[in-house]
């Protein structure tokens, strides 16, 4: 993804404080607890034998722990190799405070920074992808070990249909590899060695967690029983795997 997108609006038209009043239109806080509960009886039906076991591996960013130092996109772009000015992931700040009305903080006139926060721009990983549906040659596919979108660069011709069939604008043309890339959760590159994605690694501050949402011990099934979290415009159906932890604000 080009550095492009830190001038343009992951959320078109919102602030962190709106994503939560947004996202909760589409996606309630209790939907995520169903889904991890849900999780935990898939994995009871799959040790009587009833269901195959399938990995669907998920993410959690918790804008409350994020302080946009940037280790997690620099990490990422050593560990997949990405070119000078490619990201597959970026940070895009946001702030809580409601123009027009004094900082609580600061007592300034709302002009400050002492409320911003951090929004992980990256690709959704949805379970119902549609970059998956409008590629022509099967480049842009599930990959059928792990469940997680990703691109066979061999098969991919350039012709940018996913990248606009994503309603995330998450999508984009590798300068190096001439062909379209996402964020895989670093699938071929530490994942497939039994290491977890590399801005998991890097991350500090326990922003993010990861791991298998139909696996009812992993961490991240035990974080989603309970926490309330939310997905980016959960309304279009597209069933993204990627959860947001909200900023909470006294009042909100």
């Amino acid at each position: 993804m080009s550095k492009n997108i830190d001038r343009r609006t992951f959320l078109a038209g919102t602030t962190a404080g709106s994503l939560v009043l947004l996202t909760l239109g589409g996606c309630k806080p209790g939907d995520d607890k169903k889904a991890a509960n849900t999780a935990v009886q898939t994995a009871v039906a799959a040790e009587s034998g009833s269901v195959q076991p399938h990995p669907v591996y998920g993410m959690v960013f918790d804008q409350n722990k994020c302080i946009g130092c940037g280790e997690c996109k620099d990490a990422c772009n050593e560990a997949n190799n990405l070119p000078p000015g490619i990201s597959r992931l970026l940070l895009e700040r946001q702030t809580t405070h409601i123009p027009g009305t004094t900082c609580p903080i600061c007592g300034g006139p709302g002009d400050c920074d002492c409320e911003r926060v951090y929004v992980r721009v990256s690709c959704q990983q949805c379970q119902d992808a549609p970059c998956v549906r409008v590629c022509p040659t099967g480049a842009a596919h599930r990959d059928p070990k792990t469940n997680i979108v990703t691109m066979d660069p061999d098969r991919c011709v350039g012709c940018k249909y996913c990248i606009a069939a994503c309603p995330y604008n998450v999508r984009f043309i590798n300068s190096q590899t001439k062909v379209a890339d996402n964020c895989n959760f670093c699938l071929d590159t530490r994942l497939s060695k039994g290491l977890e994605p590399a801005c998991v690694n890097a991350c500090r501050h326990g922003a993010l967690y990861f791991g298998d949402l139909n696996d009812p011990q992993s961490i991240i099934s035990r974080l989603l029983r309970v926490k309330d979290t939310v997905r980016i415009r959960a309304h279009l159906g597209t069933d993204p795997n990627l959860r947001y932890v909200p900023v909470t604000k006294q009042g909100v």
